[in-house]
């Protein structure tokens, strides 16, 4: 057995991670992690890498970097607000990805307001500790420059959320309370699990029938999810989506819809819903 049929189990959901992180498409991660296999596999010997991680890694992330760039460009004629494609990561989920806060939902949404090289070089150190100067082996700059990216993107990342997410218990408890609320259909109660301010966001890529502005107030989106879910039979299901408890939205035909909240101070905050089915995760 070869050094690479050896280690790729083993490294395979880092790859895949950094992939995914950098590019917030499972379709891209799956091509980006066959390639990566496919171009370790086409060198006569990898005897010559110390690191293999470490090197496979950074081959996904710059493959990873140019489908960023072209992504970017297809998304100017995307119909409606553009989301992360959610990823199923529970014990049954199909791809195994390492999990922690750079790969939620929120966190992708942040690091779309980063510039390419920005984005790769915090994905590279921040979630995988990858050595300064390999990040510029990936970027073509010098280890100064990428430390330089990495520092920026910290410091524009750490500002945008406007508040402290809620620690895992107390979102469970939105979460379910939230759920009982819905599936009543009590507006009321709803009404004060939203922040007067909340956010609700959906993503239906002009395939299905999706909101195409973001929808601002407690008011309008319990209404708006309560009129939704009642013509479409809609329930919500808990499922751990990107490292947490989120939403799988059930209707009559099955899968519908996945929706990912970002909670604090006891309430949510921002409310989002990827309907387009390209998005939506399969059996794999």
């Amino acid at each position: 057995m070869s050094r690479l049929d050896d280690e790729w189990p083993s490294h395979r959901p880092a790859v895949f991670g950094a992939a995914y992180r950098i590019t917030g498409s499972v379709a891209d991660a799956d091509d980006i992690t066959q390639d990566v296999w496919l171009r370790a596999a086409a060198r006569p010997s990898l005897d010559d890498v110390r690191d293999l991680r470490a090197w496979l890694i950074t081959v996904a992330a710059r493959r990873a970097c140019d489908v960023l760039g072209s992504a970017r460009a297809r998304r100017v004629d995307y119909v409606g607000p553009w989301l992360p494609e959610p990823l199923l990561t529970g014990p049954d989920a199909a791809e195994p990805v390492l999990m922690d806060e750079t790969a939620g939902t929120a966190m992708l949404l942040v690091m779309e307001e980063l510039a390419p090289p920005e984005r790769v070089a915090f994905v590279l150190r921040q979630a995988f500790d990858v050595p300064y100067e390999q990040i510029a082996d990936v970027l073509g700059r010098t280890p100064a420059a990428c430390r330089q990216l990495a520092s920026r993107a910290r410091r524009r990342i750490a500002a945008a959320p406007p508040r402290r997410p809620a620690p895992p218990g107390e979102r469970a408890k939105v979460l379910a309370a939230f759920r009982s609320a819905y599936e009543r259909r009590d507006e009321a109660a709803l009404l004060e699990l939203l922040d007067p301010d909340a956010t609700y966001t959906t993503d239906g890529g002009g395939r299905v029938f999706a909101a195409r502005k973001i929808i601002i107030g407690a008011g309008r989106v319990a209404g708006t999810l309560l009129r939704v879910g009642a013509r479409g039979g809609m329930r919500l299901v808990p499922a751990e989506v990107n490292g947490r408890t989120e939403l799988l939205v059930h209707g009559r035909g099955g899968l519908v819809a996945v929706d990912t909240l970002d909670v604090a101070d006891g309430r949510v905050t921002a409310y989002r819903r990827v309907l387009n089915p390209d998005k939506l995760p399969s059996p794999r």
